[in-house]
């Protein structure tokens, strides 16, 4: 099924498609407040919408089943061909636009953190906790 003829009830169709409410499309799209149209327009582009939602299933049809088939593929190939890393990058390349490949990684603060005193250190203090070289020399 093409496009619908009318443009407003298109950008209606495609705005459903969006997860949009029917009463918010139908005022996005430029008809005025919703007064029970929106339900019928529903009704009119109901084609369309079922349309538009199988084609987008039909994108989306890249599944964790489908990767481990082709990483089997790869896999085979590779091994013949002795191209392993080429390989194992495409296939994470495609793990991840599918979204099955997440990456973490652990953040630690590693910053020193240091006390600020309205009294300054004893010259014993200081010594103490600074040594110099020839403090530890002997």
């Amino acid at each position: 099924m093409p496009a619908l003829k009318n443009p407003k009830h298109e950008q209606f169709a495609q705005e459903l498609i969006k997860g949009v409410n029917a009463g918010d499309a139908y005022v996005s799209v430029g008809y005025k407040h919703d007064d029970g149209n929106a339900s019928r327009l529903v009704q009119k582009v109901q084609a369309r919408v079922q349309e538009l939602t199988r084609k987008s299933a039909a994108r989306a049809e890249v599944t964790l089943a489908s990767l481990i088939q082709e990483a089997g593929e790869i896999q085979a190939a590779a091994i013949e061909d002795g191209a392993h890393s080429a390989a194992v990058q495409a296939l994470t390349a495609k793990a991840k636009l599918a979204g099955f490949w997440i990456e973490r990684a652990v953040n630690e603060n590693v910053n020193a953190n240091y006390a600020i005193s309205d009294q300054p250190p004893t010259s014993e203090e200081w010594a103490k906790a600074y040594p110099t070289p020839a403090a530890t020399a002997h």
